[in-house]
């Protein structure tokens, strides 16, 4: 071998030994793909993703198009197949009803972890779940609709409104900078009917809190107990957005749901 071609096998070596090692600590690790809900953003899963980096974790805050339930679901599960190990897929409130879909049969999620999020069966709606049990102030804070070609239509929550509403325990000046900054969902998507389940097969855990204005904390518990969840933890006065105000109690279900066997 040839002194050039004897230095270019040994870095090659040294370069796949270093990507390995990088490699190391996260390949034992399943990614968590975290899914917003309507009227918020990737960015309402910060403090969960610093906890979960923190721990070794590889995350992926997924984009949610909030257009469609099939549709979204096809777009987070774009996300999913590009990811070569194991997955933990949550939802939070409306990215529930997706990755119940998007998750339907991927071979590599292993867990779903449901935040403050609704779980339909197939033929359900989003909006048929918020309203099966009293208690949602939800329908009297939304804006007016905002019309979309084809007769569909955006769906915002009042800015004025909105710190109470949807984010009660998170300081108020951030709170309004959420309303500011909150993105729509469709009308059409929420009274969208699911076609499939994944959590009838794949385990589930779930956590909300039980200031939720959004979802009735008892519907939550009934579509928990409806998926046989492995484990349900309730937020003593948490809001909505229980992912903002607790990140903690959030990111410590995810790692119990990822290191489950």
């Amino acid at each position: 071998m040839s002194r050039n071609a004897l230095l270019f096998s040994v870095a090659l070596s040294l370069t796949g030994f270093a990507a390995a090692q990088a490699a190391t600590p996260s390949a034992a690790k399943p990614t968590v793909v975290l899914v917003h809900g309507a009227f918020a953003d990737s960015s309402s899963w910060d403090g969960v993703v610093a906890d979960l980096r923190r721990d070794g974790y590889p995350v992926v805050s997924a984009a949610n198009p909030l257009r469609g339930a099939a549709s979204d679901a096809a777009a987070v599960r774009t996300v999913i197949n590009s990811i070569p190990g194991p997955v933990v897929l949550v939802g939070h409130s409306y990215g529930g009803t997706v990755i119940s879909a998007a998750a339907d049969g991927a071979a590599n999620v292993k867990a779903l972890v449901y935040v403050a999020a609704f779980a339909p069966e197939v033929g359900e709606s989003t909006f048929e779940l918020a309203g099966k049990f009293p208690g949602s102030t939800l329908p009297a804070a939304l804006d007016k609709p905002v019309d979309l070609p084809g007769g569909v239509h955006d769906l915002y929550i009042q800015q004025d409104k909105f710190p109470a509403q949807f984010a009660a325990d998170v300081p108020l000046a951030k709170a309004q900078l959420m309303a500011i900054a909150q993105r729509p969902l469709t009308d059409a998507a929420g009274g969208e009917k699911a076609v499939s389940a994944a959590w009838k097969t794949i385990p589930s855990w779930w956590v909300w809190g039980s200031g939720d204005r959004n979802i009735p904390p008892a519907a939550m518990a009934w579509m928990a107990d409806r998926a046989h969840a492995k484990q349900v933890v309730t937020v003593p006065g948490a809001s909505h957005v229980v992912m903002i105000s607790h990140p903690h109690a959030v990111s410590a279900l995810i790692e119990t749901a990822a290191k489950a066997q």
